[in-house]
């Protein structure tokens, strides 16, 4: 008891102390809102694994999808966002302003990816003058920048099968799309369940992570980390870049892949308190 009552006078002091130097901890501020959509690339410019047949693609430019994204759009304005995060590289910035302003202007007829579709529509219903794009690609060891560099050589070539042929791919987990029957909402929906999202990254985790190009290195393990997890945190990065003020709510629209890392990132950071995106896609037809 005696040495509780001496820490508890020395804390007290200590803060006094710190106090009259200037340097007492300000108070946190408060968590920004985040809220993430996961979404399918519509238009399916097939570059993931997943690669969808003519016959299996929809074009969301029909009326009944341009229905379904101005529900959407209209559900997605009451979290009342006023940043809206895009995947679209930091280097085509002045591209999607460019873009964006004819949009604003009537002179822009929206093209199929749902950056513009979702990202585009709701910035102008909400008034917001500019959409960021902050995807990155991730930073490789030199010994895989090496590897990647030669795609003729043998070490590529068995690396490169490898990718595509291995044990594991019965293990892979892919949620079967079903925007063709059921539309683009009900997609969405499935995408962002949060046990699709954490199985997804369990993806990253076999067959081609595995790889060994010795049997004893990490080949497989290094190329993902640069792939997958060092780009997501380069995302996550350019987000926090964005200048934002106590008001602000944050919209992400990427690929829902990508929110097995992203999501995790935004619960675990005190900067920003994410939104469960479910609350605003029970849309009624």
């Amino acid at each position: 008891m005696k040495n509780l009552f001496i820490v508890k006078h020395v804390l007290i002091l200590l803060c006094s102390v710190m106090s009259s130097w200037g340097i007492a901890q300000e108070p946190m501020s408060k968590p920004i809102p985040v809220l993430t959509l996961g979404t399918f690339h519509f238009d399916f410019p097939n570059l993931d694994k997943i690669q969808y047949a003519k016959d299996e693609m929809i074009d969301v430019l029909e009326p009944r999808y341009q229905d379904e994204i101005n529900k959407l759009v209209n559900a997605l304005s009451e979290f009342a966002p006023t940043i809206i995060v895009i995947e679209r590289p930091v280097k085509m910035q002045a591209e999607i302003d460019s873009l964006y302003k004819l949009y604003q202007e009537d002179k822009y007829f929206l093209h199929r990816g749902e950056y513009e579709q979702i990202g585009f529509r709701l910035a102008k219903k909400l008034g917001i003058n500019r959409i960021y794009c902050v995807d990155e690609w991730g930073k490789h060891y030199n010994d895989i920048a090496e590897l990647l560099e030669d795609e003729n050589s043998d070490d590529f070539i068995q690396f490169e099968n490898s990718f595509y042929n291995h044990p594991d791919s019965i293990k892979e987990y892919y949620p079967e799309s079903v925007f063709k029957e059921c539309g683009i909402i009900p997609e969405l929906i499935l995408l962002n369940n949060p046990e699709n999202i954490k199985r997804s990254l369990g993806n990253y985790l076999i067959g081609h992570f595995k790889y060994e190009a010795n049997g004893d290195d990490f080949t497989g393990v290094d190329f993902e980390t640069g792939r997958w997890f060092n780009r997501n945190l380069r995302i996550f990065r350019n987000i926090q870049r964005i200048k934002t003020e106590s008001k602000d709510r944050i919209l992400v629209i990427f690929g829902s892949g990508h929110m097995n890392i992203l999501n995790y990132l935004f619960e675990c950071s005190p900067e920003y308190c994410l939104y469960d995106v479910s609350n605003y896609l029970n849309i009624q037809n």
